[in-house]
């Protein structure tokens, strides 16, 4: 995991007396609950636009199915008051990488690695780093490690952040990592921001509860750090930063079995579901093409021969992750038997709707790279009634490659619903823009991509393609209304840019620069 704030839990669990200060303390009034959100948002502007942030709408959407009842329990339970819970995100995301990790930011976002769901057995695995990670926003710990700090500007905390992300993910240099920390007491700040012991135990015990009261399986936390404790022995290649900075101890794992009470323990049962997002997972999290060679060659039956009780969803796993890797290496053929072998199956298991549902999606997926949109759509008429965002996402890219104009204009027209109630959703409005690029309107085009900026937190980019529509506005065949739509909103930016600005700099622009 990460080695400072954002990390998951390392130290064991004791019920000795946990010294923390209570929420109404200095913590409140040092770093109040705004403060913190506009933390994360400072952070989470720059993870929106970093290469290796995904929007996958097939494992987001399990993501947050996963997210969810634990943000409902957890509000139950009174870990999120009314105020934060109004106030802070809630809102998980996933990190392209293959190592094992996740993280949790201030304001209430966590972010997720590819690599960590590609690893997990079952969703109550994954349920349980969660829940880990929603206790440290629950109980406030990154507010309270940087509490007190009157030296803290907003930037230099997010900037700490974001080097201490760059730094944990090991990308680059240390030197990057080090230039990405601002101010002359990052250094110190970095040290001071390291979780506490008691601050470990506490997010273990309150994460534990979480969990449990969410609906998932007790187990499902002393199976995941088994699993990993067992991954970890047989190879250390650098893929489990987690584990080298909070190496799980046999006090906490010891401590996570005895809250499932006697008897022998047991893994919480996989299910098929989980399986093929765990494939989607590893095929997304490495886009090399020797990677995807490797998962390629999965449906050779290499996994035939796998024992346990896991097994039939292990070997289906392995030809989703085939079809899927074959589909970005363009191999149609090879992705068309691996996806024909799964589909025979899930036949052969019975009955299972939800991982069908995957298929269909695996398939409408192959179609619309093979430029099949008629076989797609008609794929996709199995999950019909279905209005979720990975089908309004997957009709969209269909449309583009259809030759009828009257599916992009359905699906046009789909997506400005979804924008218009889900203003934020930049991989809509991104998608939106392409459809009406198709259908010859430049001007919503324009609008759409300026909307995918700002969804991001880039005022600039949006900005500025907003003033490019409104330039080309000016034609005689411009669509006035829509021209008065974008001035409109070009308005609402540049004084949302005005208003962040004084929030960065509120006593003017640093030495030798000039706001805008």
């Amino acid at each position: 995991m990460l080695s400072a704030a954002l990390l998951m839990t390392g130290a064991p669990f004791s019920r000795a007396q946990v010294n923390l200060p209570a929420l109404g303390d200095s913590v409140s009034q040092d770093l109040d609950i705004g403060r913190e959100r506009s933390i994360g948002d400072e952070v989470m502007r720059e993870i929106w636009l970093d290469p290796d942030y995904v929007d996958d709408p097939l494992l987001q959407e399990y993501l947050e199915g996963t997210w969810q009842p634990l943000v409902e329990a957890a509000r139950k339970l009174g870990n999120i008051s009314d105020e934060t819970a109004e106030r802070f995100a809630w809102q998980p995301f996933l990190v392209r990488d293959k190592t094992i990790n996740a993280f949790a930011l201030p304001g209430g976002f966590v972010g997720v690695h590819l690599g960590l769901i590609a690893m997990t057995g079952s969703r109550d695995e994954l349920a349980s780093v969660l829940g880990h990670e929603m206790s440290h926003v629950t109980q406030r710990h990154i507010a309270r490690r940087i509490a007190g700090d009157s030296r803290n500007s907003l930037l230099a905390t997010a900037g700490l952040l974001l080097g201490l992300i760059a730094a944990s993910r090991g990308h680059g240099s240390p030197d990057m990592a080090n230039a990405a920390i601002v101010g002359s007491q990052a250094a110190a700040q970095a040290a001071s921001l390291a979780f506490s012991r008691d601050m470990e135990r506490e997010a273990d015990r309150v994460g534990y509860n979480v969990m449990v009261a969410g609906g998932y399986a007790p187990g499902g936390m002393y199976s995941m750090f088994e699993r990993m404790e067992q991954a970890y022995q047989l190879q250390d290649s650098g893929s489990y930063p987690y584990l080298r900075s909070h190496p799980l101890t046999s006090e906490r794992i010891g401590d996570a079995r005895s809250r499932i009470g006697p008897g022998d323990p047991t893994r919480p049962r996989g299910t098929a579901e989980h399986a093929l997002m765990a494939a989607r997972a590893r095929v997304l999290m490495d886009p090399r093409a020797e990677a995807w060679a490797v998962l390629q060659n999965l449906d050779a039956g290499a996994r035939d021969t796998q024992s346990g009780p896991n097994k039939v969803f292990d070997q289906l796993a392995a030809r989703y992750a085939s079809t899927l890797a074959s589909i970005k290496m363009r191999s149609f053929n090879r992705a068309e038997n691996s996806l024909r072998d799964a589909e025979s199956m899930l036949k052969n298991i019975g009955d299972d709707p939800r991982a069908d549902r995957m298929l269909v999606y695996l398939r409408a997926e192959l179609d619309q790279a093979r430029e099949h949109a008629a076989d797609g759509f008609a794929a996709l008429q199995k999950l019909s009634g279905e209005r979720s965002r990975p089908m309004m996402m997957m009709r969209a890219r269909l449309a583009m490659v259809d030759q009828n104009p009257a599916s992009a204009r359905d699906a046009a027209e789909t997506l400005q619903t979804r924008v218009s109630l889900v203003p934020r959703d930049a991989l809509a409005w991104q998608e939106l823009a392409q459809l009406w690029t198709k259908l010859g309107q430049p001007l919503r085009a324009v609008r759409a991509q300026g909307e995918a900026r700002a969804a991001v937190g880039d005022l600039n980019g949006a900005i500025d393609r907003l003033r490019s529509g409104l330039r080309q506005s000016k034609g005689r065949d411009a669509d006035q209304i829509e021209a008065a739509v974008i001035d409109a909103r070009l308005r609402t930016l540049l004084y949302q840019r005005r208003q962040l600005l004084a929030e960065l700099y509120p006593r003017g622009a640093p030495p030798g620069e000039e706001l805008p």
